[in-house]
């Protein structure tokens, strides 16, 4: 499959986010593959968005990569716990990001599964090869994505996002999810996600 190049994603947030859903997230590791098909994504729009890390021009040492190129992953941690994986977008020193929400599991399963759980594919219950990948947190401890990959080069041969098989699927606008304090911002509906997809987060 072909891989995203760095246009793709040097546009505005909202943009990318409803484009890269039905696009594939690979890890390449230890010779291997782990795939996820994108079904659910938040835009964030930059300094002007309250929800965003970088509103009003905010500009620290957590925040930093979203002011580079775009293509470049942005990755944080919430809680102390659980990493969030987003892709930079729009021009250089405008701070926009894409937060990948859920996935669908593609390859790897062996390797999620035991990211996830400690235990095989085969030895998951219903709700456990549902919960492998439905969330943002989720998603980053089965692919392996931790704090290491902020910066990342999305266009690299390691992290990387494909085109996917095309498929039809009909798109959802929603809310973003757990930002209740960004004021009016909470309400913007730059959530995005697949309408059949059953590795939606929350609908």
């Amino acid at each position: 499959m072909e891989k995203l190049d760095r246009a793709f994603y040097s546009r505005d947030s909202i943009s990318v986010a409803k484009a890269l859903l039905g696009k594939v997230l690979i890890r390449e590791t230890g010779g291997e593959r782990i795939a996820a098909r994108i079904v659910e994504t938040e835009a964030y729009m930059g300094v002007a968005d309250r929800a965003a890390h970088s509103y009003g021009g905010r500009r620290t040492p957590r925040v930093e990569v979203m002011y580079g190129e775009a293509g470049l992953a942005y990755v944080f941690m919430i809680y102390g716990m659980h990493c969030c994986f987003n892709v930079v977008t729009a021009e250089k020193e405008i701070p926009q990001a894409v937060l990948i929400r859920a996935a669908e599991p593609l390859e790897g399963l062996e390797q999620m599964a035991l990211a996830r759980f400690g235990k095989l594919y085969g030895e998951l219950t219903k709700s456990q090869r549902l919960g492998l990948t439905n969330g943002p947190g989720k998603l980053c401890r089965a692919l392996g994505l931790d704090r290491q990959f902020n910066g990342a080069d999305l266009c690299g041969d390691t992290l990387y996002i494909e085109e996917g098989q095309k498929t039809d699927f009909s798109v959802v606008t929603a809310k973003r999810v757990g930002v209740d304090y960004a004021g009016e911002a909470k309400d913007y509906p730059w959530r995005f996600y697949s309408k059949d997809s059953k590795y939606v987060s929350v609908r």
